[in-house]
């Protein structure tokens, strides 16, 4: 699998999340995905990325109920 970025050699490996939103910060630190050998360039798996979608949406339900 090539790097759409900088065409360099894509391999398993984990890589950092953050996200910012609404007033959370979500950051995850060894997140499953192809990462670039050569330009660091991560790319999320169909599973981790609804992993980290359902993390998002429970963070900002309980953020939301502290603020009501």
């Amino acid at each position: 699998m090539k790097c759409i970025h900088c065409q360099g050699q894509m391999k398993q490996g984990t890589t950092p999340f953050h996200i910012d939103r609404r007033g959370c910060h979500l950051v995850l630190d060894h997140v499953p995905a192809w990462v670039c050998e050569q330009c660091g360039e991560a790319y999320f798996g169909e599973q981790a990325v609804e992993a980290i979608q359902d993390l998002v949406r429970s963070v900002e339900e309980k953020a939301q109920a502290l603020s009501a």
